[in-house]
């Protein structure tokens, strides 16, 4: 036989890569961690309030034969985040891959908006980015190499009637990408950006089924997507195949902003 097919599927493109990802106990963090683990990757990832999913999580991960281990911590909390990290360094040996997925909406319209609205997304949506990057930069930059991929949204690049706070958050994540792709480019390190569209998750199912079959509608490839859609997407930015690309924003979207 003159060549072997291989499909991505067989290979294992984060094999024996240790990967940390923040708010990882459900939706699409959940999916990501367990993409990464089949995909060989050993998989650290947080959680907060959902004890009993992120134990969960943690079985199902170590059930692919990969090391997994959960931590109960808050990203959006500079100290907590900075133990984190030596922690995972501790536990795992390294940090290869970050995914800075913890984030949450509190929506209202910009009169109607607290200030600690404001605040606490600010908080844990762009700040959390932050602290775990700054806390991850040392270990990465010690192996010449790692890759991070911070979560924001298609509403922070268009905006979006009732979400000022979280478009602007989700916006700042965008800059702060670009930002540290251009610092830690020359040490190896690549910063990229992935923006959701609408993603069919436990949330959405709660909404009504006509509200969201006219976002389906209004979407080029008629469908939401799908956590794995994210995860896929991650796959590749945090993979090899992904070696030249950094300071970029992928789109996440069957096209809604096309």
């Amino acid at each position: 036989m003159f060549y072997q097919k291989y499909s991505i599927e067989k290979m294992k493109l984060l094999q024996n890569k240790t990967a940390l990802i923040t708010g990882a106990s459900k939706g699409i963090g959940r999916s990501i961690a367990i993409r990464f683990a089949e995909q060989g990757a050993h998989v650290a990832f947080t959680y907060l309030s959902s004890v009993e999913q992120g134990q969960a999580l943690e079985a199902e991960l170590a059930s692919k034969g990969v090391k997994a281990k959960g931590y109960r911590s808050d990203a959006s909390d500079f100290t907590q985040a900075d133990k984190l990290i030596n922690d995972v360094v501790t536990d795992f040996g390294s940090i290869d891959i970050l995914v800075n997925n913890a984030g949450i909406t509190m929506d209202n319209l910009l009169l109607r908006m607290s200030e600690e609205a404001w605040d606490k997304i600010m908080n844990v949506n762009l700040k959390s980015c932050f602290n775990t990057v700054k806390g991850a930069t040392k270990p990465m930059m010690k192996q010449k190499s790692g890759s991070i991929i911070n979560m924001t949204s298609v509403v922070g690049l268009k905006g979006n009637a009732g979400q000022a706070n979280y478009a602007a958050s989700k916006a700042g994540i965008i800059g702060f990408t670009k930002s540290v792709a251009l610092e830690l480019g020359s040490r190896g390190i690549r910063c990229n950006a992935v923006a959701p569209g609408f993603i069919e998750t436990e949330m959405t199912g709660k909404l009504d089924e006509k509200t969201v079959q006219s976002w389906r509608d209004a979407i080029p490839l008629k469908r939401g997507g799908k956590p794995e859609d994210v995860a896929n997407a991650c796959i590749f930015l945090a993979s090899d195949l992904s070696s030249y690309i950094t300071g970029q924003v992928l789109q996440v979207d069957g096209g809604m902003l096309t």
